[in-house]
């Protein structure tokens, strides 16, 4: 039995079906600072969620299942590999549930989508199961689960917010946020996948300077760009080496009218344009969808999906 299950039995009036969404986390800014002795990369991330993502519906069941629909289900286990079901043997290594997870997020592509999937499972079987803390989502509230978690992934700790923090240690220093601007963007995948342990062994050098130490008040929108365009992704030109469509995707980006900023996210090979207004970006979305039809493109406002993010019972 569990931490979890050991703090609180299952009640025998659970709730009948929990509605969890998953939205995508966007590297703003990744700086790898240094490497530790297990070989572990230590970070220094500003990163914020945009209002697409994967969704997951939780319902009562005798045994623990998962079915796996959605745009983008091509490649993503349904069997015991899948952090869904890693995280929900985390809970309770004998707790029952039927999880259909719908995906919406295109899979490796540097936006946290099986991350931000393992921590909505978590939040919503933390309902459907009555544990306590369920509308919690602070790694500091989970105890020893925590670290568990962090073992099966780096960005869990941050997608169990889904609020913008910046990000310390190897991701389990997740610290919010507060008083950035929302972020007209546009989101654009060339559909290759990246694999992420290969950018970080490619990566040279592995230490590079942190942002600074406090972040500035930002009156606007312009100055808040200003400020990302001074920090970096210390990925992005290892990711482009061996993925030479994320540079394909920038070149599309900077082409665009009334751009701000372009940027790869995570170890990619996800990039994120910003405008000056969302109308902007979704003209710069259909400009590149019917210039490459076969890439993945969304528009949003990035920023806080915490209150999105939040299980909704039924």
């Amino acid at each position: 039995m569990s931490y979890w299950m050991k703090k609180a039995a299952i009640p025998s009036r659970v709730r009948t079906t929990v509605n969890v969404f998953a939205p995508a986390k966007i590297n703003l800014t990744l700086h790898v600072t240094g490497q530790r002795k297990d070989g572990y990369h230590l970070l220094d991330s500003l990163v914020v969620f945009a209002p697409v993502g994967d969704s997951l519906t939780i319902g009562k069941a005798k045994k623990l299942e998962l079915t796996v629909d959605g745009p983008e289900r091509l490649d993503v286990p349904e069997n015991a590999e899948n952090l869904v079901l890693r995280v929900a043997r985390l809970l309770s290594p004998d707790g029952g549930a039927s999880i259909t997870l719908t995906k919406n997020l295109p899979v490796a592509s540097g936006i946290g989508g099986g991350s931000a999937d393992a921590a909505a499972a978590l939040r919503g079987l933390m309902q459907l199961w009555g544990m306590p803390n369920a509308s919690s989502k602070s790694p500091e509230d989970l105890g020893p689960l925590a670290a568990q978690l962090l073992g099966l992934g780096a960005d869990i700790p941050m997608c169990l917010m889904s609020q913008p923090a910046r990000i310390g240690g190897i991701g389990e220093l997740v610290t919010p946020v507060a008083g950035l601007p929302p972020l007209p963007a546009l989101l654009v995948n060339p559909r290759t996948s990246v694999s992420t342990p290969e950018v970080f062994r490619e990566l040279r050098p592995r230490i590079n300077p942190p942002m600074p130490e406090s972040l500035p008040a930002f009156r606007t929108l312009v100055d808040f760009v200003g400020w990302l365009a001074e920090q970096r992704n210390d990925l992005q030109q290892t990711a482009i080496r061996l993925q030479p469509a994320i540079a394909d995707v920038l070149k599309c980006l900077e082409r665009s009218d009334r751009i701000l900023l372009g940027r790869m996210s995570g170890s990619g090979a996800t990039c994120f344009g910003i405008f000056p207004d969302k109308a902007s970006a979704i003209v710069a979305g259909e400009f590149i969808r019917r210039d490459h039809p076969g890439w993945w493109v969304a528009t949003g406002m990035l920023g806080d999906q915490k209150k999105k993010s939040l299980p909704v019972v039924s």
